[in-house]
This record gives C-alpha cells, sequence and structure tokens, in this order.
C-alpha cells in the first residue's frame, strides 16, 4: 500500500515551481488538455465566456487573431464578439479554451481535475520534472 502525504493537485503546483521556464510551460499545457478534455461538450461555452472575461486587451487581440485564422467571420477583439463567435468554431472550441485558459491554469483549472485525473497529470508532471533535471535547455 502506497503512501501519499501531498495531494496531487498540491504535488503539480510544487513541481511547476521547481522546473525551468520551458518545463513550466508544457506543465500550464498539459493542466489545461486534462480540465478542458473532461468538460462535456454542453458546457464549453460556459467557461469560454468566464475565461474571456478575465483577459486584457492584448489578450482579446492575440485571441481574435486565433479565430481569423480560422476564417469565423471578421474578428473582433472584444469578449461580446468572441463569446458570440464560440459555437461557429465546431471541432476548434476545445482548442480556444485551452489558448485561453494557460494563464489562469493553475490557480483555476487544478481545483476542477477529477483526483484520478490529477492522479494521472501528476505523474506526468514527475516525469517533466525529471527531464527538466536532468540538463534539458530551459
Amino acid at each position: 500500500m502506497p503512501l501519499c502525504f501531498i495531494e496531487p493537485q498540491d504535488a503539480i503546483r510544487v513541481i511547476a515551481e521547481s522546473v525551468g521556464r520551458e518545463a513550466r510551460r508544457q506543465l500550464v499545457g498539459e493542466v489545461v488538455r486534462a480540465w478542458v478534455d473532461d468538460i462535456p461538450d454542453q458546457e464549453l461555452s460556459v467557461h469560454y465566456a468566464k475565461a474571456i472575461a478575465d483577459l486584457d486587451e492584448d489578450d482579446l487581440h492575440l485571441l481574435a487573431a486565433w479565430h481569423a485564422s480560422l476564417e469565423v467571420g471578421q474578428p473582433i477583439p472584444n469578449t461580446d464578439f468572441l463569446v458570440g463567435v464560440f459555437p461557429s468554431l465546431g471541432e476548434n472550441r476545445r482548442e480556444a479554451l485551452k489558448i485561453v485558459s494557460e494563464e489562469q491554469a493553475l490557480e483555476t483549472v487544478l481545483p476542477r481535475l477529477s483526483r484520478e485525473r490529477a492522479i494521472a497529470l501528476a505523474n506526468e508532471c514527475i516525469q517533466l520534472y525529471m527531464w527538466d533535471r536532468l540538463g534539458c535547455d530551459n
């Protein structure tokens, strides 16, 4: 029987604070991916609207530029437009939510992961920690 003195979400936070910039970027991407992949389709637009509400002007412009690359119309870098066009993104809705959520991932997303998902993610983070400590370029 394994002993565990730290919750998986806390382990992920500790690892995120212990690795270099590149490893942290990858870790945050994995956290966001795990969360977005677990969101039921009918809840995607609600989470997207919440995530967009916290963006500053620069981030809204970047997201609008990403929308332009999908050719969903002339993008306008404001919350109302980006939330309104979200359903038309089709298969790209999850990707849009991943892009928006990366900045808030550790604080917002980790508590929402299921225990099983957090354990799996913590195991991936341990591998990422080892990769970082064994000498990647950061």
